[in-house]
């Protein structure tokens, strides 16, 4: 009993802090209680054992841990790769020789099926592919993918360290040291960035990773249950802590601690007949399936809304300043666009520039790129009809920003408090986003 106990508060601990570390930043997560304990265990408890070990060692410990982190979390390493495999080929390892005799042939067909699925996705995803980072030779080709909503991307604005001009929905990212095309978020489980190009991929691994875990723990339940059940009716000890079915709880407390007493001695069943290598490691899966399935539903959400990760930070960013009453909207001019409303995009040349393409420019842009002033048309089917701007006192903005002034419509801007009343762009409807992630 102690074991299992111990077991399982084990997996459920590790299963709760993976599942804070890395998913408890998301935007989703911000003002409820995961967000709370992701700021406890990133931001607050570092914090305070800084403030120790400057007090007590100079900072000598938390400094070492500090650069450590800092590989592990912010460098490009295939360290966190290789510990997803080896628990995924190691577990694999331990538990198919413990049940393969007594699975069934469809089982085996099935497992034949499933577990490479992982690897070949994780392949895809990591792989380098030229419609994910951008270079000087395929960034005229990226220019041409998104349109400037002028909410979240204002054309005009050049990456620092690339030296070009970034286009819509693009991201530079400090640990791949490359501008990242449609730009989700740096995932660390596969070593890259995802974004265009390994986005479908990356869904694929989170599917089969979820589906393969899953189906672990329905074949650890299918071929060790007619063992447990033969091992409980042959020791009668187990009697005292499985409840009376005719039994009445007198309170919840009660309630729950006989189902607790139920869980636990059944659970020590199951790692008496199976052990650690078949019980185990199916509990593993039974605790852990969730964790890559809840983060596919996230990101089908962002499919359903039309946005990226690194966008639903930027959208809840606009909602909060909205919420302070800063945020005030504007219209664009219709000469300004490169589409027409009633139909498909026209694909006219690029707006006149206001200077001669030739101009100086403090960022060298590639062959085929248009100055900073000009647009190129893009194949989108959509291009924005708003402006948001923030101020700092509330007022409606006097002043406008050249870039703004040159295309807002009459120069007028309306105090705006929700997110519904502003177009986003990029999001054309569930089946034509999930078409274009999927063909890009």
């Amino acid at each position: 009993m102690t074991l299992a106990r111990n077991i399982i508060v084990f997996t459920v601990t590790v299963s709760l802090v993976t599942f804070v570390a890395f998913f408890g930043r998301l935007p989703a997560f911000r003002n409820t209680p995961i967000g709370f304990l992701h700021r406890l265990l990133i931001v607050y408890i570092p914090s305070t054992l800084r403030k120790l070990d400057l007090r007590f060692t100079n900072g000598r410990i938390t400094n070492g841990g500090s650069r450590l982190g800092h590989y592990l979390m912010h460098d490009k390493h295939p360290l966190v790769v290789i510990f997803f495999l080896g628990l995924l080929t190691g577990s694999a390892s331990l538990f198919l020789p413990t049940v393969w005799p007594l699975l069934r042939p469809h089982h085996k067909l099935l497992v034949y099926i499933l577990l490479p699925q992982p690897y070949i996705f994780m392949y895809l995803s990591a792989k380098r592919n030229n419609q994910l980072y951008i270079s000087t030779l395929n960034h005229a080709e990226h220019m041409r993918n998104y349109p400037y909503d002028r909410v979240l991307y204002h054309p005009g604005n050049a990456c620092s360290t690339c030296r070009f001009l970034k286009p819509a929905r693009s991201k530079h990212c400090s640990i791949c040291k490359t501008c990242v095309a449609r730009m989700d978020h740096h995932c660390i489980w596969v070593n890259t960035c995802v974004g265009r190009g390994n986005y479908k991929w990356f869904l694929a691994l989170l599917l089969s990773t979820g589906i393969l875990i899953a189906y672990g723990a329905y074949l650890a339940y299918l071929t060790l249950s007619p063992l447990a059940e033969r091992q409980y009716n042959k020791y009668e000890r187990w009697y005292k802590y499985i409840p009376k079915s005719g039994s009445n709880s007198s309170s919840w407390s009660t309630y729950f601690d006989q189902k607790g007493h139920y869980f636990l001695a059944y659970t020590s069943i199951y790692l008496d007949v199976g052990g650690v290598r078949g019980s185990g490691v199916g509990l593993l899966a039974l605790l852990t399936w969730p964790l890559p399935l809840g983060l596919l539903a996230y990101h089908i959400y962002l499919i359903w809304a039309g946005m990226t990760t690194n966008e639903s930070a930027k959208w809840s960013d606009w909602r909060d300043d909205m919420a302070d009453g800063v945020v005030f909207l504007g219209h664009r001019r219709e000469d300004t666009m490169h589409t027409d409303e009633s139909s498909a995009p026209i694909h006219a040349t690029p707006l006149q520039s206001t200077r001669s393409s030739s101009s100086s420019s403090p960022f060298p842009t590639p062959p085929e790129t248009p100055p900073e002033d000009e647009e190129p048309p893009t194949t989108w089917p959509l291009e924005s009809r708003h402006i948001l701007i923030r101020t700092r006192t509330g007022q409606p903005p006097k002043t406008l920003p050249a870039r703004i002034k040159s295309v807002a419509k009459d120069g007028s801007f309306e105090r705006v408090w929700s997110l519904a009343a502003v177009e986003n762009v990029y999001d054309l409807g569930v089946w034509d986003n999930l078409r274009e992630i999927l063909m890009n």
